[in-house]
């Protein structure tokens, strides 16, 4: 039994009314946050739009690309430091975070790399799948002009992470806000007023993230408090020198990192695999532009669940870090339920509002009619995608990614895939068929994560977050908003 804390069976009412302000607080700049991120691309779309069809249909192949190839991997591998950083946080072990900060800047730099010479050779890649010549060679300039973009996410995803690891979650709603403020006028000014097309559009795109950048550098320029009872060393202090010692270190990010980034990559990958089954299904054009509908709408449903996603990640390992197992439990059966309300009011919302979404997008007769049967079917994947989300942020903060990837992978490939095909193409359901592949492998997801859940060893995962990250000085919560040297030692390191 870990000291200080008795594991409860039923939460009272008064805790679980904190603990729903505590996530309030968190969740809501992150809501805020990933909705800005979605209204950002969609203005890239409109303008591309506007540019011409082949515009268009260039900027989708790019769109489509380099979240495949390059953002998700990026957005993946930087959530390995989200465990170790929240934990340390709740132990007051900085010196981890900072060291994890800097790691995991380095580690998706270095990412950058393969990344970007994939999006040079786009064209060569798309020419062997023999696409079309035009709309390739328009995608590959928009991959090109959006090069430095992968920099500005190195240090924008870690960042990101670092300050919600301690509750701080207002900052990066502030800032998006005034990046994506700026990001209309740019993407006009650069496409249309200077005439640079789609590749304005990527130019556009990276210096609304550059300014973000320097939105919340700035934010943590200026907002600490020194402490010089904190150490917080660098990756070259003399005390942290040993080989085996770093070694060891590196290969624990690593080993968070990499399934991070796994779990992440195969649901994403998963939805643009169903949009390449669409184009080989009966009326094609229909099922595609649908498929585009359908992406849109996950999209923005996606909001909530990351935010309570990334919220109980952080509640949990604060906790866990702080000792205190019995919080962490109860942070996530609040995240939970809150889970499944949301997923209800995603299915209304679905259900209800069908036609009136639909014709958002489109007045096309053939397209509008299969949206309408397939969005209750989406509304039913969100009952289990929401709770399957949140408890994903749960095994994060409890430092278990592995599990999620596992679990991502038998549900979306073992179960999803083959019933997706099977409906689709064997008892000719069509895209309805892939709608329901979908849902089955986010009932089994959702299932699984529960199972893992309900099984949890509180006390268990507590002790393994002390072997983490260690404690210095008893422990501390991190919503106390502490900003402490590390945030002016980094950035003196950047500099």
């Amino acid at each position: 039994m870990v000291a200080g804390d008795q594991t409860q069976k039923y939460p009272t009412m008064p805790e679980v009314m904190e603990e729903l302000k505590i996530m309030k607080d968190i969740g809501f700049p992150i809501a805020a946050m990933s909705l800005m991120g979605y209204l950002k691309n969609m203005i890239s779309v409109i303008c591309m739009g506007r540019l011409g069809s082949l515009e268009l249909a260039a900027g989708a192949l790019a769109i489509g690309f380099t979240n495949i190839t390059g953002y998700s991997i990026l957005s993946g591998l930087a959530m390995g430091m989200e465990p170790v950083c929240t934990q340390a946080f709740g132990s007051c072990n900085l010196s981890l975070v900072k060291l994890t900060l800097q790691r995991t800047i380095l580690m998706l730099l270095c990412a950058s790399l393969p990344i970007s010479l994939l999006w040079i050779n786009l064209e060569p890649l798309m020419l062997m799948l023999h696409q079309n010549p035009d709309i390739t060679r328009v995608a590959s300039l928009y991959c090109q002009f959006l090069l430095p973009d992968l920099i500005v996410n190195s240090l924008l995803h870690p960042l990101r992470i670092y300050l919600r690891s301690k509750g701080t979650t207002w900052p990066l709603m502030w800032t998006g806000l005034l990046g994506a403020l700026l990001h209309l006028p740019f993407t006009i000014f650069l496409a249309f007023t200077l005439h640079f097309g789609v590749p304005g559009v990527a130019v556009a795109t990276f210096i609304t993230n550059f300014t973000t950048l320097i939105f919340l550098l700035g934010y943590i320029f200026f907002t600490h408090v020194p402490q010089e009872s904190l150490y917080t060393p660098s990756l070259m202090d003399s005390s942290h020198s040993s080989n085996a010692l770093v070694g060891e270190e590196w290969g624990m990010l690593i080993r968070l990192a990499l399934p991070s980034c796994l779990a992440v990559c195969l649901e994403w990958w998963w939805y643009e695999f169903m949009t390449l089954l669409a184009g080989y299904l009966h009326k094609p054009r229909v099922a595609l532009a649908t498929s585009a509908i359908l992406i849109q709408t996950t999209s923005i449903m996606y909001t909530l669940p990351t935010a309570l996603s990334a919220c109980v990640s952080t509640r949990v390992g604060n906790e866990l870090g702080a000792g205190r197992p019995t919080k962490a439990r109860l942070a996530t059966i609040t995240a939970i339920a809150l889970a499944v309300l949301v997923s209800m009011l995603g299915l209304l919302w679905t259900t209800l509002g069908r036609e009136t979404w639909g014709r958002v997008f489109t007045q096309d007769g053939e397209v509008l009619e299969l949206t309408m049967t397939i969005l209750p079917i989406i509304g039913l994947c969100e009952l289990a995608n929401c709770p399957q989300t949140t408890g994903g942020g749960v095994l994060r903060g409890s430092a278990r990614p592995s599990i999620g990837a596992a679990i991502n992978f038998y549900s979306f490939y073992l179960v999803g895939t083959p019933v997706a095909i099977v409906l689709a193409f064997v008892f000719e359901l069509g895209f309805m068929g892939l709608c329901y592949g979908l849902l089955a492998a986010q009932v089994t997801c959702a299932f699984s994560i529960a199972t893992v859940i309900y099984k949890t060893d509180w006390e268990r995962e507590s002790l393994k977050a002390k072997d983490l990250v260690g404690r210095r000085r008893g422990s501390c919560s991190a919503n106390e908003n502490q900003t402490t040297e590390c945030q002016v030692e980094f950035l003196k390191d950047v500099a």
